[in-house]
């Protein structure tokens, strides 16, 4: 999908939501963004300078807060230049994507030690929510049944030692991962402690494994307590994702149940990056920006 392409189907999702008759409600969530699209992935243990980029965006456009990998903000911390950096572009920390080794529970002990070093670091610089992903398997040979008990113990005991930090936590399903599919997210929400684990979904992941993400965050919204809000189009760039409301994904509906409900989950715009992509990361979070101002949301001057 070369530029032109994209600004078609930009205009064309433009006009679903200013059609929806959303953009009339008062919007009360405050959206923040995370940083992969910028493709800051953790890389060792130096600061990845990717970080800056994508922070100094988000900032610019009025997001409210940000969301990175906790190895990326332990890099930056240990230069002693975090704090710097999120003073210099007056853009909080909101939360941090962790992954947990769920379906080996011989090392379940050392991943959980992990979990609380990251949760620390973390709630250090502000941040009040850990995204706990699932570990990665070959899904063409994985068992559910045989690591359904492992899977929920495991996740189980990293959002308790979350919570005992003080840091709220939730199973954020992931394509590739151990918990992948629609029957496996209801399986482990509906058999999980969920006094401590709530649910944290990617929604673009849920409609890219073939669910419905609406149906899916409405069945669990009550447990919802954080969100990638990602759109989802089957093309060939950004792993088949792509910019708010230029895909499958009813992101009106979804905005519209998390509005109603008391304790409003944390909404984060996501975009995966990939290669020889037909927008800069700037452009795809400044027409996801425009979307959601379509729907009524407000941003920070």
């Amino acid at each position: 999908m070369n530029r032109r392409d994209f600004s078609k189907a930009l205009a064309a999702g433009f006009g679903a939501a200013a059609s929806s008759g959303l953009g009339a409600a008062e919007r009360k969530l405050k959206i923040g963004y995370t940083c992969i699209t910028w493709g800051a992935f953790p890389r060792g243990t130096e600061a990845s300078p990717t970080l800056e980029a994508a922070v100094k965006d988000i900032a610019s456009l009025g997001f409210y807060w940000f969301e990175t990998f906790p190895e990326i903000l332990q890099g930056w911390d240990a230069q002693g230049a975090l704090s710097k950096l999120i003073e210099h572009y007056a853009l909080p920390l909101r939360s941090g994507y962790c992954t947990g080794n769920l379906t080996d529970a011989s090392k379940r002990k050392e991943s959980v030690e992990r979990i609380i070093s990251l949760g620390k670091t973390i709630k250090k610089y502000g941040g009040t929510f850990a995204v706990l992903a699932p570990n990665s398997v070959k899904r063409a040979d994985y068992d559910w049944k045989a690591n359904r008990a492992s899977v929920i113990a495991g996740l189980n005991d990293h959002a308790m030692a979350l919570v005992d930090l003080g840091l709220g936590t939730g199973l954020h399903q992931h394509t590739g991962t151990c918990i992948e599919t629609r029957d496996e997210v209801y399986d482990v929400m509906e058999s999980a402690n969920t006094k401590y684990l709530k649910f944290a979904p990617d929604v673009g992941q849920l409609q890219k494994g073939g669910a419905d993400a609406a149906k899916v965050v409405k069945d669990f919204l009550p447990l919802v307590r954080h969100m990638h809000l990602k759109d989802y189009a089957g093309g060939e760039h950004f792993a088949g994702y792509c910019p708010l409301g230029m895909g499958k994904v009813d992101i009106p509906a979804i905005l519209d149940m998390v509005e109603s409900v008391s304790e409003q989950p944390n909404v984060m715009v996501e975009l995966d990056p990939s290669a020889k992509q037909p927008m800069t990361p700037l452009e795809t979070a400044q027409t996801s920006k425009a979307y959601l101002q379509k729907l009524g949301y407000k941003f920070r001057s």
